[in-house]
């Protein structure tokens, strides 16, 4: 098989607030790239990308989906994310990999807060961005709106490389600003052939002066055009994309194009904007991991021919086995070849490789560094995992996991279904890292914890279809979290006798409250400094590490405090592992409870698109649920409310917000932070 050159891969995802247009970006693609032969549709349930039953039933994405096409040259594997807040996981583990990414704002909303979202996510790992303005033939569209909003909320250098002619129901096409051409696309064709016309004289002095703000971004990465430009002298296309592509790629501007996908117009220069500005492996910084056990640090250059180096960015249950993504960044994988699972400290067999369209498979027989692959075979692999050579053994950084938020309690209805309910929840904690699974010791019940009411309606829905499990489930419960409002100090000592040897240990403990949103911070000085042994040192961070995720009073995990450990007496003969393990995690809840604990309730940011006469009811409704109002902005007869509201308050709040609204209003909501739980809510965990 041919491999492409690693100048020609382009390694992107699709990202962007739910309804944006993400998904129908990506049909679009599929189709004038030749991949698929007939457009797919959200609304019709028939799209590529979304695959699975539960998303062609709601019209949204709910997994990560990777596929493969060609354009000009390049190869593109392309992943589209999901939009919705409660599968945040998906986009973090996609950026994780990514080279680049194209972010679609919608021309009528703007930046919405998942698009907020999204782009922090990519700012963290340092992912170039395109931008496409999606839906420009919608009512109320107003590109120049959204790119203000581009540059206020997310802080970024929007530049203009296209400019529309007309918008809503008259928008006609785009003119490109570096060619000085004004494209239209064909109607009679599903818009496959790109028209190419002079630029309208209506628009003519527009787009001279959108010309001459883009060169003026672009001499910022090339005095030479700078030079040119303030001469008057010509500069070639070439030598503008040149410029631009550097910019890009440093994360210091971001392209902008427009279109709407829907009516099929925008979607090729998109893809000429990808392959001439977002980076292939090459051009982004060389990966850094490092030696297990060891301070030693490995720069790893983007090389078939270096020492095999992949990172394990998605799990997923495929019949009951696991099917992995990989992200090579170095070296080469070969069907049936042996891999060292660094993280896991392993083998693994990599029984199959497959380049992956969607759910279907290619199977391929090697893949090389810059690629993006799926492996079958992979027993004990993770999300996050890093698989390498044996004889070079190198750890990646892992991903950041957000802490899920809702809990649900579910039993099996049947006796069978008691039989395969825990099998099954196993394979879905292979997939997700934001999904939870434990036993409440009270009742006995299965509990399960997820980002949302979205998210864990779909794995029970998983449950019954994929794995023929039928559960009930109750009333959906917010997972809050344990804090501490003063200092307290402790000696903790343990003794027991067991098989006729004492166990025991000494730990001293000081507990600190720290600000809302610093989480745990475990301080144990080192081993040499407390005069303890490194194994010793090790127990008594890991028993402080474990308590602190199942908290002091209630079971819900500690945040925003200090735990140090000032000294650990020894004693010869007598303190032992075990000993210090069990004196550091009972002292830890001890002193915790001792500190005054209290609990923190989730807090979320509510966008809320409401018809303008039913603003009022709508913001009784939001101050009812103890939310506060943090601005209104009206966008001609609607108007757009956001609020910082207690999750406790909103469940089932769609109900209630479409009868409020006659069912025109909507919302969406994402995690802000943990802050006070009321009275109420202390005193039923007998904390008031």
């Amino acid at each position: 098989m041919q491999h492409p050159p690693l100048d020609s891969i382009r390694n992107i995802g699709i990202i962007s607030h739910i309804d944006a247009g993400k998904t129908t970006v990506s049909e679009r693609i599929l189709f004038y790239t030749g991949e698929s032969h007939r457009i797919g549709e959200v609304h019709d349930g028939e799209a590529v990308m979304d695959w699975m039953p539960q998303e062609q039933e709601r019209g949204i994405t709910i997994t990560s989906t990777a596929t493969v096409c060609r354009w000009g040259g390049c190869r593109i594997n392309l992943i589209d994310t999901p939009g919705h807040i409660d599968f945040t996981i998906e986009v973090e583990r996609s950026l994780r990999v990514l080279d680049g990414a194209v972010a679609v704002f919608s021309a009528v909303e703007g930046v919405q807060p998942q698009s907020e979202s999204v782009w922090r996510q990519a700012d963290r790992y340092r992912v170039p961005r395109i931008c496409f303005i999606n839906k420009m033939d919608r009512v109320g569209a107003d590109y120049r709106e959204t790119i203000r909003q581009i540059e206020e909320k997310l802080g970024a250098r929007p530049v203009l490389l296209q400019i529309p002619s007309g918008a809503e129901a008259s928008f006609a096409g785009v003119v490109d600003l570096i060619a000085e051409e004004f494209l239209t696309f064909s109607e009679a064709d599903q818009g496959r052939i790109v028209e190419r016309h002079p630029i309208p004289a209506e628009i003519a002095e527009e787009a001279r002066a959108a010309r001459e703000t883009m060169i003026e971004a672009a001499a910022d990465f090339d005095d030479a055009i700078l030079a040119d430009f303030l001469e008057g002298a010509p500069i070639t296309p070439e030598r503008i994309r040149g410029a631009l592509r550097k910019g890009t790629i440093a994360c210091r501007i971001f392209p902008v194009f427009m279109g709407t996908a829907l009516r099929n117009k925008g979607i090729q220069p998109l893809l000429d904007a990808v392959a001439a500005y977002l980076p292939s492996p090459r051009d982004v910084p060389p990966v850094i991991g490092q030696r297990p056990e060891s301070d030693i640090v490995d720069t790893l250059l983007c090389d078939p021919a270096g020492p095999l180096c992949a990172l394990a960015y998605k799990v997923q249950s495929d019949e009951g086995r696991k099917l992995s993504y990989l992200r090579i960044y170095s070296g080469t994988v070969k069907a049936g070849g042996a891999l060292w699972n660094s993280t896991r400290g392993c083998f693994e067999k990599a029984a199959r490789l497959f380049r992956m369209h969607a759910h279907k498979r290619e199977q391929i027989d090697e893949a090389l560094a810059g690629d993006i692959v799926a492996v079958a075979g992979l027993k004990e692999v993770l999300t996050g995992d890093t698989l390498c050579n044996p004889t070079h053994k190198v750890i990646l950084e892992g991903l950041t996991v957000p802490e899920p938020v809702v809990a649900l309690a579910v039993e099996p209805k049947g006796v069978d279904d008691r039989d395969k309910l825990l099998p099954a929840l196993e394979k879905l904690q292979w997939e997700d890292p934001t999904f939870r699974v434990h036993e409440d010791e009270e009742t006995g019940q299965t509990i399960l914890t997820g980002m949302g009411e979205l998210h864990l309606e779909v794995v029970t829905d998983r449950l019954e279809r994929e794995f023929g499990v039928q559960v009930k489930t109750g009333r959906p419960q917010v997972v809050y979290r344990e804090t501490i409002t003063r200092p307290a100090e402790r000696q903790e000592v343990f003794r027991t006798e067991f098989e006729g040897k004492v166990q025991g240990g000494e730990v001293h403990l000081r507990l600190t409250p720290l600000h809302r949103g610093d989480g745990v911070r475990i301080v144990v000085p080192p081993a040499e400094v407390l005069g303890i042994t490194r194994e010793l040192h090790s127990a008594i961070t890991d028993s402080l590490t474990r308590g602190s995720s199942t908290g002091c009073v209630t079971g819900y995990p500690l945040t925003d405090l200090e735990v140090r450990v000032t000294a650990v007496p020894t004693e010869p003969g007598i303190t032992t592992e075990t000993g210090v393990r069990a004196a550091a995690g009972r002292g830890l809840m001890h002193t915790a409870r001792d500190a005054a604990p209290t609990l923190l309730e989730p807090l979320m940011n509510l966008e809320i698109i409401t018809p303008g006469e039913y603003a009022g009811k709508v913001l009784g409704s939001v101050q009812q649920k103890r939310g506060r109002v943090e601005g209104i902005v009206s966008q001609g007869s609607t108007e757009v409310i956001r609020a910082l509201v207690p999750l406790s308050e909103m469940f089932g709040y769609m109900t209630e917000l479409r009868s409020a609204t006659k069912g025109r209003g909507s919302f969406t909501m994402e995690f802000s932070r943990f802050d006070q739980a009321p009275v109420a809510v202390l005193q039923q965990f007998g904390l008031g």
